[in-house]
């Protein structure tokens, strides 16, 4: 059922105007598609072992930067020319904050293929690979979803992503408890292991910006800031108790 909200940026006199916001919308989504490639890219050249396809991925980052310094320049450039009030100001400094957490996923993915350039020059596959591709697919599916719900106005669809967060620390605590274990059983496995930790942690913050971007995403279409408050809380406001 599509969002009831679907066509709220949709109705200005200026085609202009129009033209502008579905701009920066498709530009945004470009960068999202982007960084989310290069999250997936970085974890397969890790499980692989491919340190060539490692380099190539931190080199990527380059353009996920640029992306973001443009994005924010025609935010502000579209402040400046068309002084947009209420939902169009909520969209505009939402995808501001959003392309932020873009970013910061995209940080992520180059510190997977440093770990999995690390690891591939080392030769032995450590332990702790399972549970990097079940984390993996998870926070990816939530960064598409975001992605997809920001591009619908899905306020309902963000509220599903901000549930999935707590699971995903759950799964992140269970596979740090397990990298422990290996640890504790040979010493020789501590290197490898803490490589394999970091690569955790990193796709765990990328579960975290994924929440980020939902919680903008309600924002821009219930005019409520849900951050740092209580599910509970976020659930009223998407039904409009």
């Amino acid at each position: 059922m599509p969002n009831r909200k679907d066509d709220m940026y949709g109705d200005h006199i200026s085609h202009q105007f129009n033209d502008d916001l579905s701009s920066l919308k498709n530009d945004f989504l470009k960068m999202g598609g982007l960084v989310e490639q290069q999250t997936l890219d970085a974890v397969n050249a890790l499980i692989d072992g491919d340190g060539h396809a490692a380099d190539e991925i931190r080199a990527r980052d380059k353009v996920v930067d640029k992306m973001e310094m443009e994005l924010d320049e025609e935010a502000t450039r579209l402040i400046a020319r068309r002084q947009p009030a209420a939902r169009d100001l909520r969209f505009v400094i939402s995808v501001i904050k959003m392309v932020a957490d873009l970013e910061r996923v995209g940080d992520e993915a180059k510190k997977i293929a440093k770990f999995a350039l690390t690891l591939a020059e080392e030769g032995q596959a450590p332990r702790g690979y399972v549970e990097v591709r079940h984390i993996a697919n998870h926070v990816t599916s939530m960064l598409h979803d975001a992605l997809d719900a920001f591009s619908r106005l899905d306020a309902e669809q963000a509220l599903r992503i901000m549930k999935e967060d707590k699971r995903v620390d759950e799964e992140y605590q269970a596979a740090a408890r397990t990298l422990l274990t290996f640890m504790m059983e040979d010493t020789r496995n501590i290197s490898r292991c803490m490589a394999v930790m970091w690569v955790l942690r990193a796709l765990e913050r990328v579960g975290d910006h994924a929440c980020n971007i939902a919680e903008n995403v309600i924002y821009m279409v219930e005019g409520e800031d849900v951050r740092h408050t209580p599910l509970e809380d976020a659930e009223k406001v998407v039904s409009g108790e």
